[in-house]
């Protein structure tokens, strides 16, 4: 008797577990369905859900180091609709005293990191845009010749050796034959230097009608106005050129791999087309010591959009008046490349991989003339480096790879 009531007892009180465990997975789905109907009923509940994770993933790095989070889609910002259709600068009736009408500027509203959106603060004050007047133009450049390439080199004033050096190597407009190439190399001016020095370029400039100067002062942080010359000359004086490439003066660039390799004067010309070493993931430095930084109000998102290395990008002539067009409803940023990825950012467009990771470097390859028979940019080179190593693989260069360890 005793045996039957404890296994009644316990026949009692696993029901009246299983009632619990049936009433708390009853109000356990009544919840969960009422907090799926708030987060349907919001408007925009993915972006929601996307910033709740953001806080807690998104790390932070120094500049121009990558992150771990990686991926492989582009980071696009997606920027709010403005007005695009402010024209070029021009001298004449829409310039008062060398300035344009203040346009409106929009800073960045959402940044994609990865599959991560970001809210961030826009940026709703007007800014000026000044227009430099040129004091050396070669707006007669393209009408001698219809180039397939325009090099645009970013050179300083007093850098008469690399200017000297670039012409004698890969900038030499007749290297390639069948095509046309225009060299360009985009100046500033620079108060410490004496009149002689101005002179001097004059008299360069004569000599060699290659060089492109404006009035600002030319320093590092004016970088992204030297650019933006470039891009400005390019639509205004040769708008249908197929390609330019934007570099360095103390580059080495192998034009000929760069025409027959990446180019293809065989293939009809690409258009919005734009590549360069990728700069993927990489975050704001807010160390106010680097060279890099970036200020909080001036650049508030946590990363900025994929970018190519300013030391050497590619780009079909076409997005040169895109580029500078839509620069003017941008606040201009010191860091020159980044500058030009938000502008590609801002149109829609996505900077493409090369071919070949390893074509397109912004730090030095040790030289060979195997490995330099296969890239197109190399990083720091002095002008008698470059002399040197350009003849040496233009000797060698029908068979720079027959020995390996040269």
């Amino acid at each position: 008797m005793l045996h039957w009531r404890r296994g009644q007892c316990c026949c009692l009180r696993l029901k009246r577990t299983s009632r619990r465990l049936v009433f708390y997975t009853f109000v356990t789905g009544i919840v969960s369905l009422g907090l799926l109907l708030f987060v349907l009923s919001m408007p925009n509940p993915h972006n929601w859900l996307i910033s709740r994770m953001a806080t807690r993933e998104i790390p932070t790095t120094h500049p121009f180091q990558s992150t771990k989070s990686q991926t492989n889609s582009s980071m696009r910002a997606i920027w709010k609709e403005v007005d695009l259709k402010v024209g070029m600068p021009q001298t004449g009736a829409n310039v008062k005293n060398g300035k344009l009408p203040p346009q409106r500027v929009v800073g960045l509203e959402y940044t994609l990191n990865g599959n991560l959106i970001i809210r961030t603060k826009i940026d709703t004050e007007p800014q000026d845009f000044h227009y430099y007047d040129y004091i050396i133009n070669e707006p007669e450049k393209c009408q001698e010749k219809s180039p397939f390439l325009i090099l645009l080199i970013v050179s300083g004033p007093a850098q008469v050796e690399a200017r000297q050096a670039i012409r004698q190597t890969w900038g030499n407009e007749n290297l390639v034959p069948g095509i046309q190439v225009v060299r360009l190399f985009l100046l500033g001016i620079n108060a410490k230097l004496t009149g002689d020095v101005a002179q001097a370029i004059m008299a360069e400039s004569r000599q060699h009608h290659d060089i492109i100067q404006q009035e600002y002062l030319d320093t590092y942080y004016n970088l992204t106005i030297k650019t933006l010359m470039g891009m400005n000359w390019v639509a205004t004086y040769c708008p249908h050129v197929p390609y330019v490439m934007k570099t360095d003066s103390d580059m080495f660039v192998n034009t000929e791999y760069l025409i027959h390799k990446l180019l293809k004067p065989d293939l009809p010309p690409r258009t919005n087309y734009f590549t360069g070493y990728l700069m993927r993931g990489y975050a704001p430095n807010r160390n106010k010591d680097s060279k890099w930084y970036m200020p909080q109000d001036l650049y508030p998102s946590e990363r900025y959009p994929l970018f190519c290395s300013g030391t050497g990008y590619v780009f079909s002539g076409n997005l040169a008046e895109k580029i500078f067009k839509v620069s003017l409803s941008i606040r201009r940023l010191h860091l020159e490349d980044v500058y030009v990825g938000i502008c590609l950012a801002k149109l829609r467009i996505d900077p493409v991989p090369p071919p070949n990771e390893f074509v397109f470097n912004h730090w030095r390859v040790s030289y060979s003339r195997c490995k330099y028979s296969h890239l197109i940019t190399s990083h720091q080179f002095q002008p008698g480096e470059l002399i040197k190593y350009w003849n040496d693989l233009q000797q060698n260069k029908h068979n720079a790879c027959a020995n390996a360890a040269n």
